[in-house]
């Protein structure tokens, strides 16, 4: 029965590793973002994918406290603090107004609000809408870009930043690519 055993893993051990293999191949590029605070103190990490099926954005972040938070993609990737307001205006390639509720919108920088619960953690997997990391209109410029997260939740209408507040956190992306 033992000399049957070997036979019988390989199959399976080789199926695992196909499978590990196909996940891996249909991502091209990841960028990363450290989350910071206006003191400094690290707030999490948030990704970029660029996959097969398009381009998402993760996040694992911890808030300030429970609630709600608007969160964007800004169009300079620099964070300085207090107010972060280094990181400029919201993304937006197509020169749109802001919001997702707006009939002249929305901008390529919006993004959903974001929810913290009671341990003040913010967890998401989120699909973004007609975005391109290089080229002309993309989001990896020479300068780079940022999400910021802001104190409010945006109201998905009023222009430029949906009423959310001042700037909590910040994370600068840059591509994982090297010349």
């Amino acid at each position: 029965m033992l000399k049957f055993l070997p036979i019988c893993i390989l199959p399976i051990l080789a199926s695992c590793s196909t499978t590990q293999f196909a996940k891996t191949s249909d991502v091209f590029e990841v960028l990363t973002a450290d989350l910071a605070r206006a003191d400094g103190s690290w707030a999490g990490v948030a990704t970029i994918s660029q996959r097969r099926n398009g381009v998402f954005l993760s996040l694992s972040a911890q808030a300030p406290a429970a609630g709600t938070f608007g969160m964007h993609l800004h169009a300079v990737g620099k964070c300085e603090t207090p107010d972060f307001t280094s990181a400029g205006p919201h993304w937006n390639p197509d020169m749109k107004q802001h919001g997702h509720d707006n009939p002249m919108g929305a901008h390529d920088g919006d993004l959903p609000n974001v929810n913290a619960g009671a341990d003040m953690k913010i967890t998401l997997e989120y699909k973004l809408k007609d975005i391109t990391l290089s080229g002309p209109t993309g989001l990896l410029d020479t300068d780079g870009s940022a999400l910021v997260i802001h104190e409010k939740a945006d109201d998905y209408k009023t222009d430029p930043s949906g009423n959310s507040g001042k700037r909590i956190i910040c994370g600068v992306f840059r591509s994982g690519k090297r010349s």
